[in-house]
C-alpha cells in the first residue's frame, strides 16, 4: 500500500567514496524535503556504495517531474547508477502462467486487497486452462499458445500487448516457458520468476518427486529476476520449511506450494516498494 502521503525514491550504487550520503541529504534538506526512510549499504569486496532513500513530496519545492534533471549533476559528481519513483504511482503488472493455478490466485488477491500496490490489465496464458481464475477477479485473459518451432513469434505479441498496454513488470506465476533472450533484455530487471526449489538443486520435471526420494528434510522456494541463462537470475527472495520421512509426496507438493506463492508475493511486492537493487548477478535488498 501507498503511504497517505506521496513520496519520492532514489535508489542509487556508486564507487564508494567520501560525502555520497551528505550530498544526496543536502539536496534533499535544500529543497524543504523531509525524509521518512532512508538505508545504506556497502559492498568491502568492490568498494561500491548502495543506498535507498525516501522523502515526501509534500512541501518538497521541486516538482515531481523536475527533481531528476536537478539531481543528474550530483549523479554525475559520483559517478552513480540510479533510478527515481514515486509512492502514488500504480505499476502495471502482467502475469504470464500455464496450468498451475496457486500462485496467479495469489497474486490476484494480494492485488484486490491492495496488500500489492499494482494493477494487472492483463494475465496471459499459453494454455487457456486458467482463464476463469482471471475472470473471476475481473482481469482480462489472453490465450496465446506457443508454436515450438517459433518462440519468437509468439512473444512478438505478447511485446506488442505490453507496449499497448503500459506494462511496468512481468510476473511468471509458474509459467512453463523458456523465454528467448531478447524477450528478457527488453525487460531486463523487470521479469521475477519463481523456482520450486532452493536453486540450482532438483532441477527439471517433478521436483518434489526427486526431493521425496532423497528423504529431504527441507524444501525450498526461490524467486529471481529472468535472465538469459535459465535459472540463474539474480535472487530476490527464498525460503524453507521442515518436511520429514513422514511427509508423502502429495504433503511435499503441498508445502511446497505454499512456499511459493509466499515467495513470489514477497519479491513482487519489493520490487513494487523499489526496494532492490541489482548488482551484477546478486541483489541488494534493502528493509
Amino acid at each position: 500500500m501507498p503511504l497517505k502521503k506521496p513520496t519520492a525514491i532514489l535508489l542509487l550504487s556508486c564507487p564508494d567514496t567520501r560525502g555520497i550520503v551528505a550530498e544526496v541529504s543536502k539536496f534533499v534538506f535544500e529543497n524543504n524535503g523531509n525524509i521518512i526512510h532512508s538505508d545504506q549499504h556497502t559492498d568491502s569486496q568492490t568498494a561500491t556504495y548502495f543506498m535507498r532513500i525516501e522523502w515526501e513530496l509534500d512541501g518538497f519545492s521541486v516538482p515531481a517531474g523536475e527533481i531528476a534533471g536537478i539531481f543528474t549533476p550530483i549523479a554525475r559528481k559520483f559517478d552513480m547508477d540510479w533510478s527515481l519513483h514515486f509512492s502514488d504511482y500504480r505499476p502495471k503488472m502482467a502475469v504470464l502462467v500455464s496450468k498451475t493455478d496457486h500462485c496467479l490466485y495469489d497474486l490476484l488477491l494480494r492485488v484486490k486487497s491492495g496488500e500489492l500496490y499494482a494493477e494487472v490489465p492483463a494475465v496471459i496464458g499459453n494454455h487457456d486452462d486458467l482463464k476463469p481464475v482471471a475472470e473471476y477477479f475481473g482481469t482480462r485473459f489472453e490465450y496465446f499458445p506457443v508454436d515450438p518451432s517459433d518462440k519468437a513469434a509468439n512473444e512478438r505479441r505478447e511485446i506488442e500487448l505490453f507496449d499497448s498496454l503500459g506494462i511496468d513488470i512481468i510476473v511468471l506465476a509458474r509459467y512453463m516457458q523458456i523465454l528467448t533472450g531478447g524477450f528478457v533484455e527488453k525487460y531486463k530487471n523487470r521479469v521475477i520468476n519463481i523456482h520450486h526449489s532452493f536453486l540450482p538443486a532438483f532441477v527439471g520435471a517433478k521436483p518434489y518427486h526427486q526431493a521425496y526420494s532423497r528423504g529431504v528434510k527441507i524444501i525450498g522456494a526461490t524467486s529471481h529476476y529472468v535472465t538469459a541463462d535459465l535459472d540463474q537470475g539474480p535472487i530476490i527472495a527464498q525460503d524453507v520449511t521442515q518436511v520429514s520421512h513422514r511427509d508423502s509426496v502429495e504433503d511435499l507438493i503441498r508445502k511446497g506450494k505454499n512456499l511459493e506463492k509466499n515467495v513470489l508475493s514477497r519479491a513482487v511486492q519489493l520490487h513494487l516498494e523499489h526496494k532492490i537493487v541489482v548488482f551484477g548477478n546478486k541483489t541488494v535488498i534493502f528493509d
